[in-house]
């Protein structure tokens, strides 16, 4: 399936647009030109000492009519290019939101969380550059560059090829030679501000961790020795552009030198006006202007290609994963039909192993060599209203198990099933159908309210504060300045990890979804807040289906089926009862976890 670019569909959705600014860009330089050489035109004139005022009124309105009119075609110009340029980079936040959204529950076996971050904002901005600095700069010289030869060729064919030779120096040459000598720099350090943003933004995340460690000091020193890489390349990118500037400024220079000499030349032959010498020598600066600009623009090009790249990379996966489902999805309607119902989770003989991706290239491998199914052979039913516990240590498939069950994966082999209805199926309707608490969710820098009624953007105040009164929010909301009102700051580090917890489960009670998934959510609390935590939401969620991962037994008797997994596959199963009384490892490891039983 052949992916729409990421440059030129914009470019021809708002070719007029372009066109215009443009052309806008090109007399904004011709005014500045048309400004210095009137006003050379005027000194020389004034010079002369004049017999009438009369003699230089004109030139005088012209200075005033193109210093108002560069003013105004500049800002015009400016206007329209960020006006289309921000309507643009909307339209690629758009189409990128679109293409993750339905990935989300894989994002993070894909990507990293500073990865997707520098996706969204590095690389989205770093492509508004692409116009800005690149393609209009570049179109507008090159405009100028084949109007000023054509017009000097009117007065001298001969000077103008010698013009033609200058310019093209600072249109070609140099630009060619800036980005052979800068294409692998600018990418070592796209890379690094790259890796560098993502180190941050997972030091940002996990700054608990790296203070209860003590290695915070660890990550200063690791981060500021790759940022003085960053900085002792991007100073040799600086070195490169100060040389590439200072040849830029001696051609400018040659030129004005050889315009100086063909105008005086000129006016030796009566050729030309003694008062026109001085009006084509201030005409070179403004003009120059325009072409200098192009170099860096071109030394960018490798940087925007990098970040096309990584977009291309990630849109051609998501549809490659598109092409392969073949399962019809279900309409909103139908899912809603099927809640009323009653569901009911079923997975028979599943079998399931991950494919190796290729950092954003879009292509996948599956090695074959080898047995590398996370998950073999699993069957459970978990009947309407059901409460069951799934056990195993760190890979042995659980957190697999749960993505399947949301629809995440299809399985190799086997099936899973809600309802009687493939998970696959329900697509983006499967928010409506489960809900999960897992053990970081995700709250925003905005008040608890709001955080709260992301469950259900529709509940009212009455029903916000019903899930706050069940998930024994009350006393925190009384103990806080604002109350519900209270701002919660960046992924709610103003509260505790058990207040967050609570947060999310009133967030899921508002969600009123039939199945609750519960991946470790009481991971990294203490033991009295575990305890709480667990009760509250066995008791809160006793209506609905549940499923709760989890490495402890703490809570297990209340489940109605206990499955312990290991290497993919379920080695034991059964009520709490069943498995304290007949199963010598259970009895172990229910010792471990309540060594007080």
């Amino acid at each position: 399936m052949k992916q729409a670019s990421w440059f030129r569909p914009y470019v021809t959705a708002n070719l007029w647009r372009f066109t215009l600014i443009i052309v806008l860009g090109a007399l904004t330089i011709l005014l500045a030109g048309s400004l210095m050489f009137t006003s050379g035109y005027l000194i020389s004139k004034s010079a002369l000492r004049p017999e009438n005022i009369l003699m230089v009124y004109v030139p005088t309105v012209g200075v005033r009519a193109f210093g108002i009119g560069r003013a105004v075609l500049h800002y015009v110009e400016r206007l329209v290019g960020h006006d289309t340029i921000l309507r643009i980079l909307s339209r690629m936040r758009l189409r990128l939101y679109r293409i993750l959204e339905p990935q989300a529950l894989r994002l993070s076996s894909r990507y990293q969380t500073g990865e997707l971050l520098g996706v969204l904002s590095d690389d989205i901005e770093y492509l508004q550059d692409v116009y800005i600095r690149t393609v209009f700069p570049s179109m507008v010289a090159l405009l100028l560059y084949a109007g000023v030869i054509v017009a000097v060729g009117l007065f001298d064919p001969v000077f103008a090829l010698l013009l033609a030779l200058y310019i093209s120096v600072l249109v070609l040459i140099l630009p060619l030679i800036s980005l052979l000598l800068t294409k692998r720099k600018n990418r070592e350090v796209q890379h690094a501000r790259k890796s560098l943003y993502q180190n941050l933004t997972d030091a940002v995340l996990g700054m608990h961790e790296w203070f209860v460690s003590g290695r915070q000091a660890d990550f200063l020193t690791g981060y500021e020795a790759d940022e003085a890489k960053l900085v002792q390349t991007d100073r040799a990118l600086k070195r490169w552009a100060r040389l590439r500037t200072f040849i830029g400024q001696c051609v400018v220079g040659i030129t004005v030198v050889s315009v100086i000499y063909w105008s005086g030349k000129a006016y030796a032959a009566d050729a030309l006006e003694v008062t026109l010498i001085a009006a084509f020598v201030l005409a070179v600066f403004p003009l120059m202007d325009a072409f200098l600009p192009v170099s860096e623009a071109v030394e960018r090009i490798p940087g925007y290609r990098q970040s096309i790249d990584r977009l291309q990379g990630i849109e051609q996966g998501a549809a490659k994963e598109k092409s392969e489902s073949t399962l019809p999805l279900l309409s909103k309607e139908e899912v809603q039909v099927m809640i009323g119902n009653g569901m009911d989770i079923r997975v028979e003989e599943l079998s399931f192993s991950y494919v190796s991706e290729k950092e954003c290239s879009g292509t996948t491998n599956r090695d074959t060599s080898s047995d590398t199914s996370v998950l073999k052979g699993i069957s459970l039913h978990v009947p309407r209203g059901a409460k069951v516990a799934v056990i195993g240590r760190s890979g042995s498939g659980k957190s697999t198990l749960l993505q399947l069950i949301q629809g995440a994966w299809i399985p190799d082999a086997g099936s899973v099933t809600l309802g009687g209805v493939a998970a696959a199926r329900f697509g983006e309707e499967i928010p409506s159908v489960m809900s999960v608490l897992n053990q970081s969710p995700h709250l925003f820098d905005t008040t608890l309210q709001n955080n709260i009624r992301l469950g259900r953007p529709n509940a009212s105040d009455e029903e916000v504060m019903e899930a706050v009164r069940q998930a024994q929010l009350e006393p925190l909301l009384a103990a806080l300045p604002d109350g519900i009102h209270t701002r919660m700051q960046e992924a709610g580090q103003r509260f505790s990890g058990g207040e967050r917890q609570r947060v999310a489960l009133a967030r899921i009670l508002l969600q009123q979804t039939p199945i609750v998934i519960l991946d470790e959510p009481t991971v990294g609390l203490d033991p009295v807040t575990e305890a709480e935590l667990l009760s509250t939401i066995l008791t809160t969620l006793h209506d609905r289906t549940l499923i709760w991962v989890t490495h402890h037994l703490i809570g297990v008797e209340q489940m109605d089926e206990v499955i312990f997994m290991e290497r993919g596959e379920i080695k034991m199963r059964g009520t709490h009862e069943q498995l304290l009384a007949h199963s010598t490892r259970y009895q172990k490891l229910y010792q471990l976890d309540r060594p007080e039983m």
